[in-house]
């Protein structure tokens, strides 16, 4: 490992893109801990004890959302945009062509929708959010011209940091958005570790539960290693061709299906979609007529801890086959299998080919939904079998499935470059 450290700075193009990725996390970090001007924090942990959603968006946000943060929204109204628009591409044929048809030039047209689409996706979750603290007591009662400049602050900060995420993605290494979150993640890491420790009550009746969860932590962060790793791979043959004197293909490859081909977007787009009906409820609350009765209704609703685990895990599920079926289409491989020459033992090229291969990736994408969906909730339903709630942060959930497949991901891209960079000298 060592090594591979130092080859990694030994390479000018590789050392400046981490440095460079190291100055955009200063830059966020430092404005992850400059707070809005006017605040007074109220009862915030009561609040997150109301809203358990609000916990991970905090964590989503890197600890910025209860610190009151000018980028307390985090990336949350940007990956809001990014759903939408995905989203739109299976509804408006126009999109849906301009991303098949016209390539990586339709994908940066869509993705700009997105960017534009943020702006009015942050002002209402701003102003939804705002509305719920004031609600709820967290923060002292705003007046027009600090609410309008508390949304514009905001609205900036979220749309600072889409720019930090881009710039991360065009000039650095993986994900500028995952990137971003990992590291308000593991940001926090030390606080959390801190105050699981001083709330540890170490007595005959609790040592026993705390040993047992320690095992169920190793357990599960080796689970989410080995179901980010596993792979299921399909067959594949080319047929041999004779061009004058030489043969070309005759080889035998396969394709590799993830087990959990989504990564990490379903848990970062559930969140982000959970969060939503709480700030807008939270903007309608207390408005006369239908409006605020249903507004009412839903706040009350998203209360209930068992409501909010279960569409937590619904959602992530969903959006886990909804992200596959967008970035993974079965009748595009086979169509390139079969311009290339290859094929599938025993299936015949054409649509038989696209309906084995989606076959197979529906059965194997069930069990890594199934497991990223309780792996997600998994933190809820230990705190409600034992009643103990300290070592939430570790038991998996959002952070652990952020930090691992970070880490995974981009050090998959980094032994890429390199391997890259070794075929280049020979």
């Amino acid at each position: 490992m060592i090594e591979k450290v130092k080859k990694i700075f030994k390479i000018p193009d590789l050392r400046n893109r981490i440095l460079f990725i190291l100055a955009i996390f200063t830059v966020f970090r430092l404005m992850a801990n400059i707070p809005m001007p006017g605040f007074e924090e109220g009862d915030i942990h009561g609040f997150f004890d109301r809203f358990e959603m609000f916990q991970f968006a905090n964590i989503l946000t890197g600890g910025t959302l209860d610190q009151f943060s000018i980028v307390m929204l985090g990336l949350g109204p940007y990956i809001t945009a990014v759903i939408v628009m995905q989203l739109m591409t299976l509804v408006s044929s126009r999109l849906e062509k301009m991303q098949k048809e016209e390539g990586e030039a339709g994908r940066k047209k869509i993705n700009q929708y997105g960017r534009l689409l943020t702006v009015p996706f942050a002002i209402l979750q701003s102003y939804g959010m705002l509305a719920l603290f004031q609600r709820e007591g967290v923060i002292e009662p705003l007046s027009i011209s600090e609410l309008a400049l508390s949304i514009i602050t905001i609205t900036a900060g979220t749309v600072f940091l889409m720019w930090l995420g881009e710039l991360i993605s065009e000039k650095g290494i993986g994900n500028g958005v995952s990137l971003l979150i990992f590291a308000g993640i593991i940001a926090s890491l030390p606080a959390n570790v801190w105050q699981m420790i001083v709330d540890i009550d170490i007595s005959g009746e609790q040592i026993q539960m705390y040993l047992l969860i320690l095992v169920i932590i190793v357990l599960v962060t080796a689970s989410v290693v080995f179901v980010n790793e596993a792979r299921r791979n399909i067959p594949v043959s080319y047929a041999r061709r004779v061009r004058g004197r030489r043969v070309y293909g005759g080889a035998s490859t396969y394709i590799p299906l993830s087990l959990n081909p989504a990564g990490v977007i379903p848990i970062i787009f559930a969140i982000s979609v959970l969060a939503l009906p709480s700030m807008v409820a939270g903007f309608f609350v207390g408005v006369e007529g239908i409006v605020g009765t249903v507004s009412e209704a839903i706040s009350t609703f998203l209360e209930n801890p068992w409501a909010q685990g279960s569409l937590y895990f619904l959602l992530v599920v969903l959006f886990t086959y909804f992200y596959t079926a967008v970035t993974f289409d079965p009748k595009n491989v086979s169509k390139n299998l079969q311009n290339m020459g290859g094929f599938v033992p025993g299936i015949r090229p054409g649509k038989p080919t696209s309906n084995f291969i989606n076959y197979i990736l529906n059965r194997v994408l069930f069990l890594g939904a199934v497991f990223l969906g309780t792996i997600a909730v998994l933190p809820s339903i230990i705190a409600g079998a034992t009643g103990v709630e300290t070592f939430g942060f570790l038991l998996g959930g959002a952070s652990l499935l952020i930090m691992v497949s970070v880490v995974l991901q981009t050090m998959k891209q980094i032994n890429s470059q390199l391997q890259m960079r070794e075929y280049e000298k020979i």
